[in-house]
């Protein structure tokens, strides 16, 4: 079990790079496009991966859901990037990413039939309310309907990626299973890059920077997530994705010379705090029975 979990959390720790690798990409790079290329570039990296291993079949793994699977990934890209264009960065970010772990309690109560536990409740809280405060930059709100429900779209679909892939880690190979979903969801986004403009890839920093979000971020981030995923619950494992935006904001603290505030500096902590609970989530349940 610890093992698992720190597998999540050092794949969260992966995703937190994206926001500086994009920081440091040409200005022609688009969030959409970036979000296209690295799925293209991880999926492709992936099946690769997994052409060079012995004993893989893929006539066994069920269809369906690997098509819901990557349909969750490549609609989380254009419904998120969506979301922070119309909403603003900060309120964008915090509807995504703290939405999630919501809808995947949710989504375990109506699949499984059961509630989380309460160390899961309250270190998402806290994860949550840590989230909420970190991105209180002084940014003007902007209350967009439109925004909100594609930044709610983006949760969502990260929530159902985390479930769907769950059940398909559990009797398959998780190399396997991530390698075709991103493969798939790199298919459904492809269009996008057929319109867009490339030539920023040719200069060193763009090239640079999407072989990091491809091979790093994606490929190498979503393995070590979908092993994990065999010894913890989705609801657990989208919570432990919080470790993200707190990763996000060391790095523009320590390398782009961002400013916090007091808010901000709260909410890092209780971020850290709610994470350190359900980290320890048996420990603590275990002590509280004995």
């Amino acid at each position: 079990m610890k093992l698992h979990i720190l597998l999540v959390l050092f794949a969260a720790i992966l995703w937190g790079t994206t926001g500086t690798a994009q920081a440091l990409a040409p200005h022609e790079a688009t969030p959409l496009v970036v979000g296209a290329l690295r799925l293209l570039i991880g999926g492709g990296a992936l099946f690769i991966y997994i052409s060079f291993q012995r004993n893989v079949s893929l006539k066994k793994l069920p269809k369906i859901p690997l098509l819901i699977s990557a349909m969750a990934m490549a609609l989380y890209q254009p419904f998120f990037f969506t979301g922070v264009d119309l909403t603003g960065v900060a309120i964008g970010t915090v509807v995504a990413i703290c939405s999630a772990p919501v809808f995947a309690g949710v989504i375990e109560w109506l699949w499984y039939k059961r509630l989380p536990d309460w160390v899961w409740g309250i270190s998402t809280l806290l994860a949550v309310l840590g989230c909420t405060l970190l991105f209180q930059s002084g940014e003007q709100v902007v209350f967009n309907p439109i925004g909100m429900l594609c930044a709610l779209v983006a949760g969502l679909s990260f929530a159902v990626y985390t479930f769907v892939s769950k059940t398909l880690v559990e009797t398959h190979p998780p190399d396997v299973v991530v390698a075709l979903v991103f493969t798939t969801a790199a298919i459904f986004l492809l269009p996008l890059l057929f319109m867009a403009d490339l030539s920023w890839t040719l200069q060193w920093s763009g090239t640079l920077s999407i072989l990091h979000l491809g091979l790093i971020a994606t490929s190498l981030a979503y393995l070590l997530f979908a092993r994990g995923l065999k010894g913890v619950t989705a609801s657990t494992a989208v919570t432990l994705a919080l470790a993200e935006p707190l990763t996000a904001s060391l790095l523009g603290i320590g390398l782009l010379g961002e400013a916090i505030n007091w808010l901000s500096g709260i909410g890092l902590a209780l971020l850290i705090i709610g994470l350190l609970i359900l980290s320890n989530k048996e420990r603590i349940k275990k002590r509280t029975v004995t």
